[in-house]
């Protein structure tokens, strides 16, 4: 299949382009840029993030921020997400920010900020849509904080593999079974403690039958 028919595919399943013409899709490919990454690729550092919009069509990717010798994910996206410069502003990555692959393959459409700009000004409807699709990421982001200041690590831990296991997990006899691509050190960054910590804390929740937990799968009890 040629690039150019990929693209088309791509961004003619992506949630924000199905209202579009098949025209105004041919159009959009012509500006859009096309990336397969595998494991471990990074897919911007810093500044890099400022100048372009990406969407994931499919596979895993990271948000991490360094701070010294330590690391701090902000984000794990899914397929369909989006991440970069999402206002537009070229403001949203910072020198100390960037996007990892975490899943076997990744597969990313992205556009110049400029570009996509210019295609949200000809097309009203789908710039509303834009904007309701990244204030709902918004809004996660700033629950995700809300929750760093009013629950403890045993409350932001459960929340977390409760919401990991809703977005993709599968129920089998009341358990949710999700694939383990993360580590301990990855969960305990992105609920904002120790590993030591989350450690102890899924040796717990193991002892209380509420998860069975190893480097390839996590077990979560619908109920606990």
């Amino acid at each position: 299949m040629e690039q150019t028919e990929v693209k088309y595919w791509y961004l003619r399943e992506h949630k924000l382009f199905r209202t579009l013409s098949n025209s105004d899709i041919n159009k959009l490919c012509i500006i859009t840029r096309y990336k397969t990454a595998a494991k471990g690729e990074y897919i911007y550092f810093g500044s890099e993030g400022t100048s372009r919009i990406y969407f994931l069509k499919k596979g895993i990717i990271r948000i991490s921020e360094r701070n010294g010798d330590k690391e701090n994910i902000k984000d794990i996206l899914q397929t369909g997400d989006l991440f970069g410069a999402l206002d537009l502003n070229g403001t949203d990555a910072v020198a100390s920010e960037f996007a990892q692959v975490i899943s076997d393959k990744v597969i990313i459409c992205s556009f110049l900020t400029t570009d996509f700009e210019n295609v949200l000004a000809s097309d009203p409807k789908l710039a509303v849509s834009y904007t309701k699709i990244v204030g709902l990421k918004f809004k996660k982001l700033s629950n995700r904080y809300a929750n760093l200041v009013f629950k403890d690590v045993k409350e932001r831990l459960r929340d977390f593999l409760f919401q990991w296991a809703k977005a993709e997990g599968v129920e089998a006899d009341g358990f949710y079974r999700i694939h383990n691509y993360l580590t301990q050190q990855d969960i305990a960054s992105i609920v904002c403690a120790s590993r030591q910590t989350v450690a102890q804390l899924i040796g717990e929740l193991e002892q209380q039958g509420n998860i069975a937990y190893n480097r390839k799968e996590i077990m979560i009890r619908k109920e606990w």
